[in-house]
């Protein structure tokens, strides 16, 4: 029986104290950038460590060096049909869970190379115009709220 992800997820927006924002490309869809997203490995997995490993595994970025916050919001979006095969028969929807990782400045980032081809840091709404994604973009332009 093959491994289905879990349509249950986790979007974390990456920003500097100055709001300058970490977007990634997507190899599988190139000029498609998103913040930093991924399934639950496993359904009881914790969210904020979802959260934490997604970071690692996609920006060699500790998150447990610096600020997470999980923000107590979700959305509920129909997956994409290029991705759909990803998971079981029948699973149109998933469940993404926002967190904000707060940074000392624009980092360095060890992308993974099967997962993103580049990255950019950009202020605020330049990163949200550029989200292929609404609710991210809406996340991006929620951070000054945060505070």
């Amino acid at each position: 029986m093959p491994a289905y992800k879990i349509p249950e997820s986790v979007l974390v927006v990456i920003y500097t104290p100055q709001f300058d924002v970490l977007l990634l490309e997507r190899a599988d869809k190139p000029g498609f950038w998103q913040s930093v997203t991924g399934s639950k490995d496993s359904p009881d997995e914790d969210l904020r460590e979802t959260a934490i490993r997604e970071v690692q595994e996609e920006t060699g970025i500790d998150a447990r060096q610096f600020l997470l916050n999980d923000w107590q919001t979700s959305n509920i979006y129909e997956i994409y049909p290029v991705w759909r095969h990803r998971y079981a028969p029948g699973v149109t929807h998933n469940t993404e869970h926002v967190f904000g990782l707060c940074v000392s400045s624009t980092l360095t980032v060890k992308l993974a190379p099967r997962e993103h081809l580049q990255y950019q840091w950009l202020p605020l709404t330049e990163a949200a115009d550029k989200c292929f994604s609404a609710s991210n973009a809406e996340a991006i332009l929620q951070l000054p709220n945060r505070f």
